[in-house]
């Protein structure tokens, strides 16, 4: 069984995106929904990895890249984000990927 963490701070987004996790594999583990950098920063640090994390960029409290300058993340972690400027970002950012590695 899969665990996966989820850092969304608005409840309808992170609501349905359990919807999802839940409609792909309903045996799937939820450990938490974290809303805040500083909720998933304590986190990490007082659980086991999780499998996956689901994190929105922006958050209440900051962006969660922040985390990573906090704590080691060492599982994957698929981004999500209403934001326009942020899609246009990570649109380019695999773009350049691919280039460099194609």
């Amino acid at each position: 069984m899969s665990s996966v963490l989820i850092v969304e701070d608005e409840k309808p987004a992170a609501d349905w995106l359990k919807q999802l996790i839940f409609r792909m594999d309903p045996q799937i583990s939820l450990l938490a929904t974290i809303d805040s950098v500083r909720g998933a920063v304590e986190w990490f640090r007082a659980n086991p990895v999780p499998d996956l994390v689901f994190m929105d960029i922006q958050l209440a409290d900051g962006l969660s890249f922040e985390i990573f300058g906090q704590v080691q993340v060492v599982c994957p972690v698929i981004f999500t984000t209403v934001s326009p400027f942020y899609k246009v970002f990570f649109t380019f950012l695999v773009l350049q990927q691919f280039i460099i590695f194609s």
